[in-house]
């Protein structure tokens, strides 16, 4: 799909859009790219021994002397060389040429330049290139087990399961972007071994519908092959409203499922069964295999009172347990969380209580994605001859979804606009709201920061904040505490009231899920590294033998071989580099662009625009210079002029003697001695851009 053009640039824009322009393989030269919990009285207690510290490989240390640069060209030579002269293009219509390099000055001394950064990459990229080639098929009678994604961060959870012919492919979701990906919308996992496989995809199934679990199929189920989905109706519902977003793709095929349903995807039987989460219709997956069952929870917790899971947790894991069962694989989001979770139930009970006592307008912050507590809390809200208002657009789809469904019944006139406000006495409002998390637009930052058009905080306000705090979004939720309780408003938080439960399993949960499940192999997926680490040995403590046990990296092939009796990591891996959706495009963004972006964000850029006198290398005026984020050019004259006179000096040393003049390596020069200069004057490291017009 095309981008939409945009009109009326600044120069600035205009400029950069013209450095893109001009750049084609006729002009430009070539691019280089770059501790345990025990209840009192509690029969499932989880000691957890001494954690040994990780032994993993550390980053990787970007090598002095790299260099980015997305907007304008990249040299691929050491800095001084003079390289043969470069046969002419086409010229512009108004006989000028633009040629644009990127710079950036390390500040151990040495120019960014692109040769040191080529050879990182296209190392790296060798070597994992052959890495992946060498990936044998599974020998006959094996079965393959690989995490695309999802085992090194929270998101983009994706695992597929290889038996014979045929290959099952466990939800496809999305994660949202990082400090380490500036600019772009969300990473997906990483499906080339799919795509090369794609004639073996048989199904994939979704567990449920949060975002981390299917907000990667837009932008995955062209590559592939469209295969058939299997989930159950709400989640299919969630999927089908999300896809109507991208309608240049083929409709959807999509088949229901329930709870204890078998089905046959290939020659492999496939089961479901119910787990209890944040969301209604949240499943597990059983995939039977010669050797026993293949187990995929996804996202759960387990239902108890006190540290008791209840009657219909023990039947359902019981049933389970009582089969033979080869591999299990679980969420590890809360593995690092001693006891039992919270009961939702308790959570329940102490928000009717505030719902039905507060004397005032009351106004609840929560994830949109906790959708089963939001139900219960709209049908407390009409128990009580309240009304309601919704805030928050993903809120108000899931709202809609599950009226539409049935599954929550109310009043037509139970939710109000919000518009309608004030015509309703103050202790008959109440406001569920996005934005628990400090969100910059979302609902609640706006009525903490009086830019919400119809809700103004006053006085015997009570803001109810339903949810824990994400860790990186301390200061966000600190700034809407502040502004919430300088207009009066009384504030209710996790911490002083039991008023959130996680939707995932704590250490003590996962402990009784593996004693349950009893699965002869065991390997913890959905978390951190540290997470699954820790979740290894909640599965220890469980009875799980060390050789039993792997925590995986995404993209490690687990191989369960010798009849079911052993299990092994490849030293192959499958691709697992992270692949960004950036606007309109999706695929392996290039390190470079991403690099460029951290510099832009961290110590700006600064252009050079250069008329230069094609015969003789000279200046015909002094040049142009455009900064953004760098300094504030009105009170940094004499670093211009400064600048000026270092430009005018590397063209005239960089052109003597030549004939033709090679402007390639004079913008080397340029941004080569500016760069330093720069760095040794402002300690600073800008994105050097010199533009230079050959008259």
């Amino acid at each position: 799909m095309p981008r939409p053009q945009k009109n009326n640039k600044s120069p600035l824009g205009a400029l950069l859009d013209s450095l893109v322009k001009d750049e084609n393989p006729n002009t430009a030269p070539k691019t280089s790219t770059a501790p345990g919990h025990q209840p009192g009285g509690n029969r499932n207690k989880f000691t957890r021994p001494p954690h040994r510290p990780y032994q993993g490989s550390k980053p990787q240390q970007r090598p002095h002397g790299t260099q980015g640069g997305s907007l304008g060209t990249h040299l691929d030579r050491p800095a001084g060389t003079t390289p043969a002269p470069r046969a002419a293009g086409p010229k512009r219509s108004d006989d000028k040429q633009r040629r644009g390099n990127t710079f950036q000055y390390s500040k151990f001394g040495a120019k960014r330049g692109t040769k040191t950064s080529a050879f990182r990459t296209s190392t790296k990229e060798m070597t994992a290139a052959n890495r992946e080639a060498m990936i044998p098929p599974p020998a006959p009678g094996v079965i393959r087990v690989i995490p695309i994604g999802g085992v090194e961060e929270i998101g983009k959870n994706m695992t597929l399961v290889e038996i014979g012919n045929d290959i099952i492919i466990i939800d496809a979701g999305f994660q949202f972007k990082t400090e380490d990906t500036p600019g772009i919308d969300y990473i997906v996992p990483n499906t080339k071994y799919l795509e090369e496989r794609k004639d073996k995809i048989r199904g994939l199934v979704i567990t449920h519908g949060h975002m981390d679990h299917i907000g990667g199929i837009p932008y995955l189920i062209e590559r592939l092959g469209y295969p058939t989905i299997y989930t159950r109706k709400l989640t299919s519902i969630m999927i089908e409203k999300r896809q109507a977003e991208f309608p240049h793709l083929e409709p959807l095929d999509i088949k229901l499922v329930e709870k204890e349903d078998r089905i046959k995807l290939g020659d492999v039987y496939v089961k479901f069964f119910a787990v209890s989460h944040s969301i209604p219709d949240s499943m597990g997956v059983i995939i039977e295999t010669p050797y026993g069952n293949i187990l995929g929870t996804g996202d759960l917790r387990v239902d108890n009172k006190g540290g008791i899971p209840t009657e219909a947790e023990e039947k359902a894991f019981g049933e389970i347990g009582a089969q033979n069962n080869l591999l299990l694989m679980t969420d590890s989001t809360n593995a690092t969380n001693p006891g039992f979770s919270l009961a939702e139930s308790t959570v329940i009970e102490n928000i009717d209580s505030i719902i039905r006592d507060v004397s005032g307008r009351l106004i609840i912050g929560t994830f949109a994605s906790q959708l089963q507590r939001i139900m219960d809390i709209l049908m407390i809200v009409e128990k009580y001859g309240k009304k309601v208002v919704v805030e928050g657009r993903s809120m108000k789809t899931g709202i809609e979804i599950v009226l539409e469904m049935g599954l929550l019944k109310l009043k037509p006139n139970t939710i109000i606009d919000v518009s309608d406000v004030e015509n309703y006495p103050d202790n008959k409002i109440v406001v569920i709201a996005t934005g628990s998390q400090g969100e910059e637009f979302a609902a609640i930052m706006r009525i903490s920061n009086k830019s919400h058009k119809f809700i103004r905080l006053k006085k015997g306000d009570t803001v109810l904040l339903s949810s824990s705090v994400i860790p990186g979004n301390e200061l966000g939720v600190q700034k809407v505490k502040d502004n919430l309780s300088r207009q009066g408003a009384k504030i209710i938080h996790y911490k002083i009231s039991e008023i959130h439960a996680s939707g995932h399993a704590n250490a003590d949960e996962l402990l009784w899920i593996n004693k349950k499940i009893n699965a002869r192999f065991f390997m913890p997926i959905h978390g951190y590294h540290y997470m699954l680490s820790v979740h290894a040995d909640i599965a220890r403590a469980a009875g799980r033998a060390e050789e039993n046990i792997i925590i995986p990296d995404n993209g490690s092939i687990v191989e369960i071989y010798d009849e079911g009796t052993k299990i092994r990591v490849l030293k192959e891996k499958a691709p697992s580099s992270i692949v960004m959706v950036d606007g309109f495009s999706v695929g392996d963004m290039q390190e470079v662009v991403i690099r460029d972006r951290q510099m832009l964000a961290q110590d700006g850029m600064f252009v050079i625009v250069a008329t230069v006198d094609a015969a003789t290398g000279e200046l015909r005026k002094s040049p142009d210079i455009i900064s953004r984020g760098f300094v504030y050019l009105k009170e940094s004259q004499d670093l211009l002029h400064e600048s000026r006179r270092i430009i005018k000096k590397s063209l005239e040393e960089g052109s003597r003697g030549q004939n033709p003049i090679n402007f390639e390596y004079i913008k080397n020069q340029i941004g080569e001695n500016l760069s330093k200069f720069l760095y040794q004057k402002t300690a600073k490291r800008p994105l050097i851009i010199p533009v230079l017009l050959a008259m």
